[in-house]
């Protein structure tokens, strides 16, 4: 259950596509004056080093955010992210979506991470000081349906479990409908891995038949090595902020480009 750190993986095709709708929901919604609340079940470390052995050796960094980052305008909310990212901490961090996040909020705007894993629960405080966010060592879907609605009520939530828990997937349509009672007006939105077992199969069609609405973003990509299982990776967002689709769209014929 605490086994999984997303330093192997981090800045790959599925964390590209996250984080940058992350990234465009954030800017589209502090485009208003109006305060906001973040949410994040699982936070993980908030900050990646694409150098570290771990990284080099899946080498999926490479097969996404490398390949990827120059093909995103410099005005595009995810490329300005990780330009404050570098600035900060050096060409070869990668921020995730804490720090994408913190990037892009402002002052009067409310951040509640939770992280289970001790070890990533510790490095989390340490990239994440001066941050002003709320750090919670506990399971995140519990906190979330615990804190929702927050305060602001506007806002957004992000779930994005690992998964290795296979209970998760049953459990997550039931969260996010439970949630979505709670807090009506919340960009609620669930990263899940396209495997290709098709875990992910019977949890998108119980979400579609509970939450007709929901959007579904979804993106393929070929096996990064030998014996990968993940071949795609999608957003469920309910109450998408307008625009989104298209933004999703372009982000799938950028990301689809050889």
């Amino acid at each position: 259950m605490l086994s999984y750190q997303h330093i192997y993986h981090a800045g790959n095709l599925a964390d590209v596509q996250k984080h940058a709708l992350l990234a465009w929901v954030l800017d589209y919604m502090t485009g208003k004056d109006k305060p906001l609340s973040y949410i994040e079940t699982h936070a993980g470390r908030g900050l990646y080093a694409l150098d570290a052995p771990e990284a080099l050796k899946t080498g999926e960094a490479d097969a996404g955010i490398a390949r990827m980052q120059a093909r995103f305008a410099p005005d595009h909310p995810y490329r300005v992210a990780l330009n404050a990212v570098h600035a900060r901490h050096g060409a070869m961090a990668y921020p995730g979506s804490p720090l994408i996040a913190a990037s892009l909020l402002r002052a009067q705007d409310s951040m509640t991470l939770a992280e289970l894993h001790p070890r990533e629960f510790d490095a989390l405080r340490s990239n994440m000081a001066r941050t002003g966010a709320t750090l919670r060592h506990e399971d995140g879907l519990d906190m979330a349906l615990s804190i929702c609605p927050p305060t602001p009520r506007r806002g957004v939530l992000m779930i994005d479990p690992s998964y290795e828990v296979k209970d998760d997937y049953a459990r997550l349509p039931k969260l996010l409908g439970d949630i979505r009672r709670k807090w009506n007006v919340g960009v609620l939105m669930l990263w899940y891995p396209v495997l290709q077992a098709g875990l992910h199969g019977p949890m998108l069609a119980q979400i579609r038949q509970d939450q007709p609405d929901a959007a579904i973003f979804e993106i393929a990509f070929p096996p990064v090595r030998q014996g990968h299982r993940m071949v795609g990776a999608g957003l469920v967002v309910i109450n998408p902020p307008w625009g989104m689709a298209d933004e999703a769209g372009r982000m799938k014929t950028l990301l689809a480009q050889d």
